[in-house]
């Protein structure tokens, strides 16, 4: 039985090559993109998946006042915790970023890239896999020093590297441990170092590190976070409002209160933090994003199969009708049809996997990942999705055909019923709904796209190249780099040197600090600038005057505000008006225009900006030099940069460097991938609906042919035989664009809600969905419509 089926299925492939070829084609294209969302879903799952600690350990989350959520703490906090609370087992701090230094092993000297550090404990919140010494005394003191396997190997081969002697930042470190990460981690250094701190500082304003904590069990979460909020309570709210005179309700009025939330390691990688996650936050909406687009295109696939195997049916009509009249029976004809399903949907399996694997150094690039087709999980979802594709596409066709009447099929009648006809139409509909969808939803992300990208963003940085500044941190961190800026200017093409405590690719400001004024909060970005920095950058002033080197106060009790701290004030002059930061007292000297430092998807913060040595620990979060260079030989005056900076700034380290607006403008990368990547699946999905939809038409119209050759025989002109045949395509059009029009304004609504600064949904994106759909859908249907016109009448009514 099986061998006749298989014969079966070879005749009418080879009968029907076009139209075989286009449903395996169709469902390789559905699969193909499912099997690269499936793939990147389990990379952005298996973070700490490895780890057994992961639904035990709680990241410490603080939502603070306007600035978001961080996963950074004060130090004090973990100690008061532990000390009165029965909820947790432990601890642990660490540092909420990595540092890029040199290692220096007996000369040999390596940049490490990501180099962490955190208490003795860490290595219990994180079991890696220890290959030499041990998790407990790996980082004991401020002396140890524990390295990854590939930098051991780095610099000590096959010799066994613990309690060799390292250099880190001039200091010695002895080796005390070697670790294997298992897999994705939320951190994942190359390096760690024991982290010192003073735990019994009372600066309950200092958010410096990340805070993990083990809790004895999840449903004692909540009374965690409460127990945190009462130590905030009472060594921040009530404690200060006793120093400042106030009521604790009035301190609250002007600060607000610091919401707690904890977040488990196994939900680390995937949560709304705004910062603080060391290997980075993986991106939700655009997974989610990239998994409902693929499960679409595959149901248009599908939907476009079951609509060819109906259609196709209709030929098939009297070889059924023979074979219930030589004994099949209505089972048999079913497992027939599926079995013909199985075949097409692994012949499409197979096509998928080597599209996937053709492409997938592409993928991995525009994902910035190292995505494999390996894994038991991943060959279970496969599994999984053939089974649902053979379900869906295969059953329904099958049941349908072993439904058809013998006796009329037998006699010509080979449409059993209208509800055939039904399906199909109905299937198309939704065909053009799916495609109508991706069309207007790739012009609207192009259009938010374009507008980030050709906004004013309130700077020019064009012409200014930044260089990544490593500060000493020994108090002579400005003095030194007002060396380097006399030297640097002499330059040829530079034309301006400054400095800044904050960068534009998106992390912004290096601290933030809450005041209060007219009993207005405002959490500010501090920004640490140089006297001539603004104006290199073209920052507009609004009102007063810049910052000056001619004015002694400049550079001890002055500031300048930007106008959404300007409005957060409640001043209507705010020139002239002191303002109590940090304990300090700085007069406010001017006011300087908005500009976009974060990308477009946030708003634009209250700003503060003071010189660099108006706040002396802020000496140290110099990160930046700012050089504005000449547009002219631009190549000769960065080589000579290059040449300053290896030979009097950073002898050891490479020179980096780059450009403002190029910075900048990585801030919406992600934005210009997800509108690559919707253009792409646009073009993916017309494609596939047009397969669909010549398929469909030609089935329709060759039944109807000997219609049209009456019809000519009659005297009916072509335009009006035209006109006849693609009515109903049209009218489908406009359903399928009518059903589509209102989720697409709704979930591009959505998507757009991400951003502070966006565009508004107008009709143009919707007519030009329209008026794309119907022009495809008449291209192909007239183009058949014509050719079905062209027949030789005598051909058709000769037996009549």
């Amino acid at each position: 039985m099986i061998q006749n089926w298989l014969k079966v299925f070879v005749y009418h492939f080879k009968q029907h090559k076009l139209f075989s070829i286009l449903n395996i084609l169709g469902l390789s294209i559905g699969i193909s993109g499912l099997i690269f969302a499936i793939l990147y879903w389990n990379e952005e799952h298996a973070y700490n998946e490895w780890n057994p600690e992961k639904d035990k350990v709680y990241e410490v989350i603080n939502d603070v006042a306007d600035a978001g959520k961080w996963a950074w703490n004060v130090a004090p906090t973990g100690p008061m915790l532990e000390a009165s609370s029965k909820n947790i087992e432990s601890y642990c701090y660490y540092t909420a970023w990595y540092s890029e230094e040199i290692l220096n092993y007996n000369g040999k000297k390596e940049m490490i890239k990501k180099i962490g550090a955190a208490e003795s404990n860490f290595f219990s919140y994180f079991p890696f896999e220890f290959i030499a010494g041990n998790a407990k005394t790996a980082i004991q003191d401020q002396n140890s020093i524990a390295l990854s396997e590939d930098v051991a190997k780095l610099f000590f081969k096959d010799e066994n590297p613990i309690g060799k002697q390292m250099i880190y930042d001039g200091k010695p470190y002895a080796v005390r441990g070697v670790y294997r990460i298992p897999g994705k981690s939320s951190m994942a250094p190359d390096v760690m170092l024991y982290l010192k701190m003073d735990k019994n500082s009372e600066s309950w304003g200092d958010f410096n590190y990340g805070l993990m904590l083990k809790i004895k069990s999840p449903d004692k979460v909540d009374a965690v976070c409460k127990e945190i909020e009462k130590i905030y309570y009472e060594h921040r709210i009530r404690k200060n409002a006793a120093e400042m005179g106030i009521t604790e309700q009035e301190f609250i009025k002007k600060y607000g209160v610091i919401k707690v939330s904890m977040t488990p390691l196994s939900k680390a990688r995937l949560s709304d933090l705004t910062s603080g996650l060391v290997e980075g936050k993986g991106n939700y909406q655009f997974l989610m994003i990239m998994m409902g687009l693929s499960i679409l295109i595959l149901v248009l696939s599908i939907v476009n199969y079951i609509n060819l195997a109906t259609a196709n049916a209709i030929k098939r009509a009297k070889e059924i009708g023979i074979r219930k009249i030589i004994g099949a029976t209505k089972k048999q004809i079913v497992w027939q049809f599926v079995f013909e399903t199985i075949l097409v949907v692994f012949g499409a399996l197979i096509l998928s996997m080597m599209i996937v694997e053709l492409a997938l150094p592409f993928y991995n690039s525009f994902l910035e990942k190292d995505l494999q087709m390996i894994g038991s999980q991943f060959y279970l979802q496969l599994l999984l999705i053939v089974v649902v594709v053979i379900a869906l596409a295969g059953i329904f066709p099958a049941i349908y055909v072993s439904n058809f009447e013998t006796l009329k099929v037998l006699k010509g009648n080979f449409g059993r019923s209208k509800n055939g006809i039904w399906l199909r139409n109905g299937m198309l509909i939704l065909q053009f709904a799916i495609a109508t969808f991706f069309i207007i939803g790739s012009y609207i992300v192009y259009q938010q796209v374009r507008y980030m990208s050709s906004k004013e963003l309130g700077y020019k940085g064009d012409q200014i190249v930044t260089i990544p500044y490593r500060a000493k941190r020994d108090g002579t961190d400005y003095e030194r780099y007002k060396t380097f800026q006399q030297e640097l200017q002499k330059i040829k093409g530079v034309k301006g040197v400054g400095a800044g405590t904050f960068n534009f690719s998106g992390r912004g400001a290096t601290s933030s600090t809450g005041f209060t004024h007219n009993d207005n909060n405002i959490q500010a970005q501090n920004m640490g600038i140089d006297f001539d920095l603004l104006n290199m950058l073209n920052i507009k002033l609004l009102q007063g005057r810049m910052l000056s080197p001619e004015l002694a106060s400049d550079t001890v009790s002055t500031m300048l505000i930007n106008k959404v701290t300007w409005d957060k004030m409640g001043e209507k002059d705010p020139i002239g008006k002191e303002i109590e930061w940090n304990g300090q007292k700085l007069k406010v000297v001017g006011i300087v225009d908005n500009f976009h430092l974060y990308g477009l998807q946030r708003e634009i913060p209250p700003m503060v900006f003071f010189h660099i040595k108006t706040v002396p620990w802020m000496q140290t979060n110099i990160n930046k030099i700012y050089v504005k260079v000449d547009a002219q030989n631009m190549d000769q005056t960065i080589a000579g940069l290059e040449k300053f900076w290896t030979q009097k700034v950073d002898t050891e380290y490479p020179f980096k460097y780059d450009f403002v607006d190029k910075e900048y403008a990585r801030t919406y990368e992600t934005y210009i991938k997800q509108r690559n990547l919707f253009s792409l699946l646009n073009i993916v999905v017309i494609t596939i609906a047009l397969f669909g939809l010549f398929a469909l038409a030609s089935y329709s119209i060759e039944r109807r042919i000997k219609e049209i050759a009456i019809r000519r025989t009659l005297g009916a002109e072509t335009g009006m035989l035209l006109k006849n045949l693609s009515t109903q395509y049209i009218i489908f059009c406009i359903i399928g664009f009518i059903l589509a029009a209102m989720p697409a304004y709704y979930l591009l609504n959505k998507w757009l809600e991400d951003f502070a600064f966006r565009i508004s949904i107008t009709t143009l994106p919707f007519i030009i969905g329209f008026v794309v759909l119907l022009s495809l859908t008449l291209l192909i249907v007239l183009s058949k419509a014509y050719q079905a016109t062209r027949i030789d009448i005598l051909k058709y009514l000769k037996y009549e």
